[in-house]
């Protein structure tokens, strides 16, 4: 399991990663939002994940561009912890690998990522087969 979360705690992640799977990929999105935050995104199919938000009052969910994708930014410490997307009714993720606590840096497999001109199709379908799939926010 990896824990991380915001810079002020109010938001708390628990990430069920796959035991099999010791290599963590870790995408830094080429986008301007991204780039601007310096945010590196992981996920994996058959991930599990649990988002604790303290004070709900204080998370931003933030979309842009083809408004398929929430990005929850932390008001109080400007952190953007996760992404979701709600396809057919269910959610689902990636996390913010700057957010990790205790992980070595070893493990993540880095890269770029462009999804520039992807279309909105293509792009719900790389998300349905990519990200976690098991997604609980409380």
């Amino acid at each position: 399991m990896i824990q991380g979360g915001c810079h002020c705690g109010n938001v708390r992640l628990s990430l069920y990663w796959p035991a099999d799977v010791q290599r963590i990929p870790a995408r830094a999105c080429g986008c301007t939002f991204c780039r601007k935050h310096g945010a590196t995104w992981t996920s994996h199919p058959d991930a599990a994940l649990v988002l604790r938000i303290a004070d709900p009052a204080r998370v931003e969910r933030y979309a842009f561009g083809t408004r398929t994708a929430d990005f929850h930014v932390c008001t109080g410490c400007g952190v953007v912890v996760a992404s979701t997307c709600r396809i057919d009714g269910r959610d689902y993720a990636v996390v913010n690998i700057n957010t990790f606590e205790d992980v070595d840096p070893v493990r993540f497999d880095r890269s770029d990522s462009d999804v520039e001109g992807e279309t909105v199709q293509a792009r719900l379908a790389r998300r349905r087969s990519r990200w976690i799939a098991d997604v609980r926010i409380l």
